[in-house]
């Protein structure tokens, strides 16, 4: 099963990529037809203020620390489990 934050990075890559290509798009055709005054209504590129990233950098270090914490307790069970097996022997 896929956890979901990798469903969430994977349409975030995808939503950037597209975002990349529309840029690229945008900036190729104002180059190709800066002569022409019908093209105006190409977009600017607009400034990233990078939210999602920060997001993206918030929610990735929630399960890095979520993950280390779990195994953590993991763990420390798996070591309590184990003692109690060595003294029932």
């Amino acid at each position: 099963m896929i956890s979901y934050y990798a469903l969430l990075a994977i349409d975030l890559a995808n939503e950037r990529s597209h975002e990349a290509d529309e840029r690229r798009w945008a900036r190729l055709a104002r180059e190709n037809l800066r002569d022409q005054a019908d093209y105006d209504w190409l977009p600017e590129p607009e400034p990233s203020f990078g939210i999602r990233s920060g997001l993206a950098r918030a929610t990735a270090a929630i399960s890095l620390g979520a993950a280390a914490a779990t195994r953590r307790l993991d763990e420390s069970r798996a070591d309590d489990l184990s003692r109690k097996l060595a003294i029932a022997d």
